[in-house]
Parts: C-alpha cells; sequence; structure tokens
C-alpha cells in the first residue's frame, strides 16, 4: 500500500515480555547519554580530541583477544543483548530543547543519530566478554534496512522508550531490531520500528572479525532468525541488481519507453520530424533536474563517534534533514517521513572533510514523496569525490504534489526501483 504502517506484531511484542532478563517495572532505565557513555567506556574512547591518535594506538594492542575462529566465541540468546533505555522527555524537560523543531514536535534526525548509537551498544552487548572489560571489536554501522514509522507526530514532552534486540548473526555481522514507543495516558504506546546492520572489525577497523553465534530459543525467535537470513539474501540480490551490472528488465524497459512517449512534443508538423529532442513537460509536472537541493558540512571534531570518525548517526541526521527540505520545497507544504529505506555506509567520513549532500526528488504519488540524498567526501589534496553514503527517505506531504518527470536514461531507473516501496 502506499502508506507502510507498522505495526506492532506478535513476535516485537512477544520479544518485549520474554527478553526483559532481569528487568523490572520499578527498575531505573539507562538513558542516551548513559549509552554513549558506556560506548566510550567499552572502546576506550578518548574525550578530548587532542588525545585521540593516542587512544586509538592502545586499541592495537586489543589485537590479541580476537577471536581465530567463530566457534571460539560462545553462542548467544536473543535476550543477552536486550536492552531498553529511556529518552526522559516528560520528565527532564532540559533535554527537550536539543530535540524540538519548529512545529512543536521532536526532530526525527535526532532520533536517527540515537537508533544508531543504540544498535552499536546492543551489538556490544551481545558481543561482551566478562573477563575484557574493553573490546577489541570495531562495531561500526554498515546499513540501516528499513524504518517503519507508524506515528506522523513524535510529542516533545512525553517520555520515549527504545527496545532492541540482535536478531540475526553472521559471522562477522548483526542485524539488529529496534522499537520506539512513547507515552500517553500511562501506556507506552508504538512510534516506529527499525532493522540496522552492524559489522564487527579489528579493534583498528580494518579488517573483519568474528562474533558470538547467536541461538534462538523458541519458534518465535526461530522465525526472526529466518527473517534476518531472508533480508541478507534480499540486501545481496539488491546489489546485484544495479543497472551497471544488469540490463533493465522488460517491465522496466517499457515503464521507460511510456515515460520517453510522454514527454515528446509532438506538435511538429508529421510523424517522421519529431525529435529525440524535443520533450516537453506533462500537465502539472516538474522535471526530475529541477527538483533538487544541495548542502554542505564541514565535518568537525565533535561530530566524531568512538573511533574518531564521523558518527553515523550525525550523517544520518544531516542527510534526512536535507531531505525533508528537499521534499518541503517540492511539495510546498510540511511533509513527514514515514518510512526509511537502503541506508548504505559506503566508506568512512574522516574528521575535517568536507561533505557534500544532494537530495533528489525521485518518485512521486498523490501526496508522496521519495527522495533520495547522495552524500560524499571531497579530497582537498587529490581533488577527487568519493560517495560515502546513499539514502532513502519517503515523506507523505499534507497535500498533492505534483508529478516528477525524468529526463534522461539514468533518471528512470531509480523511479521504478524506489516506487516499489510505495
Amino acid at each position: 500500500s502506499a502508506y507502510r504502517l507498522c505495526t506492532m506484531r506478535k513476535l516485537p511484542s512477544f520479544l518485549a515480555r520474554t527478553l526483559t532478563s532481569g528487568t523490572s517495572g520499578s527498575q531505573v532505565l539507562p538513558d542516551m547519554s548513559e549509552v554513549r557513555s558506556r560506548l566510550r567506556d567499552i572502546v576506550g574512547a578518548s574525550t578530548n580530541w587532542r588525545d585521540h591518535l593516542q587512544a586509538m594506538q592502545e586499541r592495537k594492542a586489543l589485537h590479541t583477544l580476537l577471536a581465530k575462529r567463530q566457534e571460539d566465541l560462545s553462542p548467544r540468546r536473543m535476550k543477552d543483548s536486550y536492552l531498553e533505555v529511556i529518552l526522559p522527555l516528560g520528565s527532564q524537560p532540559e533535554i527537550r530543547e536539543k530535540y524540538l523543531n519548529v512545529h512543536n514536535s521532536v526532530r526525527f534526525g535526532r532520533i536517527l543519530e540515537d537508533l544508531d548509537s543504540l544498535g552499536v551498544l546492543i551489538c556490544y552487548t551481545h558481543t561482551k566478554q566478562e573477563m575484557q572489560p574493553r573490546s577489541p571489536l570495531s562495531i561500526v554501522t554498515a546499513l540501516v534496512d528499513k524504518i517503519n514509522l507508524c506515528k506522523k507526530i513524535i510529542y516533545p514532552d512525553c517520555d520515549i522508550k527504545f527496545t532492541g534486540n540482535v536478531s540475526w548473526v553472521g559471522r562477522t555481522s548483526m542485524e539488529v531490531k529496534m522499537h520506539m514507543l512513547q507515552l500517553h495516558d500511562g501506556d507506552y504506546c508504538p512510534v516506529l520500528d527499525a532493522t540496522f546492520v552492524m559489522v564487527a572489525r579489528d579493534p583498528e577497523n580494518k579488517r573483519p572479525a568474528f562474533v558470538n553465534p547467536l541461538i534462538a530459543e523458541t519458534p518465535e525467535e526461530e522465525e526472526i532468525f529466518k527473517q534476518g537470513e531472508l533480508n541478507k539474501l534480499k540486501r545481496i540480490d539488491f546489489s546485484t541488481a544495479s543497472l551497471l551490472k544488469m540490463a533493465p528488465t522488460a517491465e522496466e524497459r517499457n515503464i521507460v519507453h511510456d515515460i520517453f512517449l510522454n514527454t515528446l512534443d509532438t506538435r511538429q508538423e508529421g510523424e517522421g520530424t519529431v525529435s529525440f529532442r524535443s520533450r516537453k513537460l506533462p500537465p502539472n509536472s516538474v522535471w526530475m533536474e529541477d527538483a533538487k537541493l544541495k548542502g554542505l558540512q564541514i565535518c568537525h571534531p565533535q561530530e566524531r563517534n568512538i573511533f574518531n570518525r564521523i558518527f553515523g548517526g550525525f550523517l544520518m541526521r544531516k542527510a534526512f534533514e536535507l531531505g525533508w527540505a528537499t521534499a518541503c520545497r517540492y511539495g510546498g507544504s510540511r511533509p513527514f517521513i514515514i518510512s526509511v529505506d537502503d541506508i548504505m555506509f559506503q566508506r568512512p567520513v574522516e574528521v575535517g572533510s568536507l561533505l557534500l549532500l544532494s537530495g533528489q526528488v525521485c518518485y512521486t504519488e498523490k501526496n508522496y514523496i521519495q527522495v533520495r540524498v547522495h552524500s560524499e567526501v571531497y579530497d582537498a589534496d587529490t581533488r577527487e569525490h568519493h560517495t560515502t553514503n546513499i539514502f532513502h527517505f519517503t515523506f507523505v506531504s499534507e497535500n498533492e504534489v505534483p508529478r516528477v518527470v525524468p529526463k534522461t536514461y539514468g533518471g528512470k531507473y531509480p523511479i521504478n526501483a524506489l516506487s516499489s516501496t510505495l
């Protein structure tokens, strides 16, 4: 359907009941500041930028703690990595300002940052070795597979609770499922479901490292694990379906040809005189090349992660904000985020980089807008540009929006690929 509502299905709610290992209603839950503090302790990250080189040098000694084989690591259960974290917007108003937008609702970009931090901590919880105060693993976000929202507005004066656990494990990668709920009338109501994929690397973040296997204890957990395996296969299929690797299908060719015919200017005399370059914009439409916004970020040390690269959550927040602005400018009214898909982290962003962001409306249908944000870094020494991330956001606008129409061959295929998510 056009609006993919997220619902708290039986499996997630089952996990929420059964994975609360040692938790109780009277227990004080950690907040997001404690999440980030725990991450720094686990890795041994420096709090001062001038000390970051020494801190990373000290991590080299942790190489000896890495497992030589996955079989040498003890299996873990889903409940072993289960975490609950509070964002006390209602009970601690002093933190509200950081999350507030001009519409008096919560900035979704800040939520992306929190999900990224929580996902990493969940993976460190899964791989924790009791006798090792510091982890030899560098766990980083590889992919945001999907985030589905079932609330258009997140209120700034009600507490938020995040829950999550590792749901699937490969040899060096982990899938994490997280849920966000907000307190209303004494109950926590679902807001979003998120699926992240994390990868484990050595202490210097150079080579893959093994992680603990995951065992499913119940039929419900087995279904969750199987879904994680299917998600992995889908990602492999998607990566091989690039236009640069595979010819378009017959259906895609027909779509492209129909778009081309609808934009031909046939007002010239005689059919034989119609030129491929004679193009016209259909009514209530916008050329795709005119539906862009660009931005630039200087990546300061303040935005670094525990490995002294730019924090993935910061990149997601900045990309989302540009994507939102792109959708707002295109639709002429306030857009609401309903889905995030296929955020690929292709390479890390170094502190000091010039980060170039480009937002592009790729598909529209009624009042739905899909925006693709491409990010790249500029190397001042080599004067080269390198892609770091690609983001896909789906918004719903308050009003019906014009149809976006591509002019070029390359512009047509993102339409077909992205429209399948609506």
